[in-house]
């Protein structure tokens, strides 16, 4: 899940702290990065961007990756939509963990081989990953209730995942200056 790039736009909390520029800066290069590292022949990466128009055409993103647009709603609503628009087992990250590497991404797809469920828990009580066995039979209330960028957000996502559940690793997100330390 990829957002375009623009001041103002993208990482405004962090953008608070070191100004809106430099915010939208850091979150390109590290998408840059990120996707540099994700690659790898075991799974396909798709970007799911918003704004939907701008990020489907933007040059800022690889130009052979594909591009489904996250559409409209709350987080949970386009997480929902992007998990459903894919076939088989499908994991969602978050761009802005910089600790991501490829091994995470394999233990995300290996969990998915033993749970129809799995989550990667970020330290400040949300999540970087879900992903689901079958993406397009996912619960009708999937992230209902789900309060966003909050201290209990990973709580209140998981009765809303379908049967078992794998945990992978606790990675760090970067929502602040603090964060980038």
């Amino acid at each position: 899940m990829v957002k375009e790039p623009r001041p103002g736009r993208v990482k405004t909390r962090l953008g608070q702290d070191i100004g809106m520029v430099n915010a939208a800066r850091w979150y390109r290069h590290q998408t840059g990065r990120l996707l540099r590292r994700l690659r790898d022949p075991r799974w396909q990466t798709v970007l799911a961007v918003t704004p939907d128009v701008e990020g489907i055409r933007s040059r800022v993103w690889p130009p052979d990756l594909p591009r489904i647009p996250q559409g409209t709603g709350n987080l949970g609503q386009r997480m929902t939509r992007a998990l459903r628009s894919t076939p088989g087992p499908t994991l969602l990250i978050g761009s802005d963990i910089p600790g991501i590497g490829r091994q995470h991404v394999a233990a995300g797809f290996s969990a998915l081989g033993r749970a129809r469920s799995v989550i990667g828990p970020s330290d400040d009580g949300g999540f970087w990953l879900i992903g689901l066995h079958h993406p397009q039979r996912s619960p009708k209330d999937l992230f209902r209730g789900t309060r966003w960028s909050h201290p209990e957000t990973l709580a209140d996502a998981l009765p809303t995942l379908p049967g078992s559940i794998a945990m992978v690793d606790t990675l760090a997100d970067v929502d602040t200056a603090s964060d980038l330390r």
